[in-house]
Protein backbone atom coordinates (compact mmCIF):
# COMPACT_ATOMS: atom_id res chain seq x y z
CA UNK A 1 0.00 0.00 0.00
CA UNK A 2 0.99 3.67 -1.07
CA UNK A 3 1.94 6.07 1.51
CA UNK A 4 -0.75 8.62 0.01
CA UNK A 5 -3.25 5.21 0.32
CA UNK A 6 -1.92 4.76 4.15
CA UNK A 7 -2.33 8.27 4.90
CA UNK A 8 -6.48 8.11 3.39
CA UNK A 9 -6.96 4.59 5.75
CA UNK A 10 -5.37 6.52 9.18
CA UNK A 11 -7.90 9.71 8.16
CA UNK A 12 -11.24 6.69 7.73
CA UNK A 13 -9.73 5.05 11.44
CA UNK A 14 -10.12 8.34 12.88
CA UNK A 15 -13.25 9.23 11.52
CA UNK A 16 -15.06 5.62 12.39
CA UNK A 17 -13.48 6.34 16.20
CA UNK A 18 -15.53 9.52 16.24
CA UNK A 19 -12.28 12.06 15.94
CA UNK A 20 -13.31 13.98 12.65
CA UNK A 21 -15.43 17.00 11.89
CA UNK A 22 -15.79 17.44 8.47
CA UNK A 23 -17.10 20.64 6.76
CA UNK A 24 -16.74 24.34 6.60
CA UNK A 25 -18.93 25.12 8.76
CA UNK A 26 -18.48 22.66 11.46
CA UNK A 27 -14.76 23.22 11.25
CA UNK A 28 -14.64 26.80 12.26
CA UNK A 29 -17.25 26.04 15.02
CA UNK A 30 -14.87 23.61 16.12
CA UNK A 31 -11.87 25.71 16.10
CA UNK A 32 -13.85 27.99 18.03
CA UNK A 33 -13.91 25.73 20.74
CA UNK A 34 -10.56 23.87 22.06
CA UNK A 35 -10.15 20.60 20.98
CA UNK A 36 -9.23 20.73 17.63
CA UNK A 37 -5.74 19.16 17.06
CA UNK A 38 -5.04 19.22 13.46
CA UNK A 39 -7.32 20.75 10.35
CA UNK A 40 -6.54 19.22 6.98
CA UNK A 41 -7.34 21.70 4.13
CA UNK A 42 -7.84 19.84 0.50
CA UNK A 43 -4.91 20.28 -2.25
CA UNK A 44 -8.11 20.93 -4.33
CA UNK A 45 -10.30 23.73 -2.01
CA UNK A 46 -10.87 26.91 -2.96
CA UNK A 47 -8.57 29.91 -2.19
CA UNK A 48 -10.71 31.36 0.09
CA UNK A 49 -11.29 28.33 1.62
CA UNK A 50 -7.49 27.69 2.36
CA UNK A 51 -6.96 31.20 3.63
CA UNK A 52 -9.64 31.71 5.87
CA UNK A 53 -8.90 28.48 7.24
CA UNK A 54 -5.53 29.63 7.67
CA UNK A 55 -6.22 32.88 9.20
CA UNK A 56 -8.17 30.97 11.76
CA UNK A 57 -5.16 28.02 12.68
CA UNK A 58 -3.00 30.58 13.00
CA UNK A 59 -4.70 32.43 15.96
CA UNK A 60 -5.57 29.26 17.53
CA UNK A 61 -2.42 28.29 17.01
CA UNK A 62 -4.00 24.66 15.28
CA UNK A 63 -1.75 23.30 12.83
CA UNK A 64 -3.14 23.30 9.23
CA UNK A 65 -1.62 21.10 6.56
CA UNK A 66 -2.92 20.72 2.57
CA UNK A 67 -3.53 16.84 1.57
CA UNK A 68 -5.80 15.05 -0.55
CA UNK A 69 -8.27 15.93 -2.79
CA UNK A 70 -11.94 17.34 -1.62
CA UNK A 71 -13.70 13.77 -3.19
CA UNK A 72 -11.20 11.34 -1.72
CA UNK A 73 -11.66 12.88 1.51
CA UNK A 74 -15.33 13.03 1.45
CA UNK A 75 -15.40 9.21 0.70
CA UNK A 76 -12.80 8.22 3.16
CA UNK A 77 -15.06 9.21 5.99
CA UNK A 78 -18.52 8.10 5.06
CA UNK A 79 -19.73 11.44 3.73
CA UNK A 80 -21.08 11.68 0.64
CA UNK A 81 -20.29 14.89 -1.27
CA UNK A 82 -16.35 16.25 -1.04
CA UNK A 83 -15.12 17.95 1.76
CA UNK A 84 -12.59 20.66 1.47
CA UNK A 85 -11.48 21.03 5.36
CA UNK A 86 -11.47 17.98 7.92
CA UNK A 87 -10.46 18.44 11.97
CA UNK A 88 -8.96 15.64 13.38
CA UNK A 89 -9.88 16.08 17.28
CA UNK A 90 -7.25 13.54 18.86
CA UNK A 91 -4.19 14.31 19.87
CA UNK A 92 -2.87 10.77 18.82
CA UNK A 93 -4.62 10.44 15.41
CA UNK A 94 -3.67 14.46 14.57
CA UNK A 95 0.49 13.14 15.65
CA UNK A 96 -0.06 10.28 13.86
CA UNK A 97 -1.19 11.98 10.84
CA UNK A 98 1.52 14.73 10.84
CA UNK A 99 4.21 12.09 10.48
CA UNK A 100 3.17 10.61 7.98
CA UNK A 101 1.79 13.47 5.99
CA UNK A 102 5.54 14.92 6.78
CA UNK A 103 7.06 11.20 5.50
CA UNK A 104 4.98 11.12 1.84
Amino acid sequence: MNDEKRIYSFIGLAAKANKVISGGELCEKALRGTNVQLVIIAQDAAENTVNNFNDICHKKSVTPIRFGNKEELGNIIGKAGSRSVLCITCKSFASRLQEMIAVQ
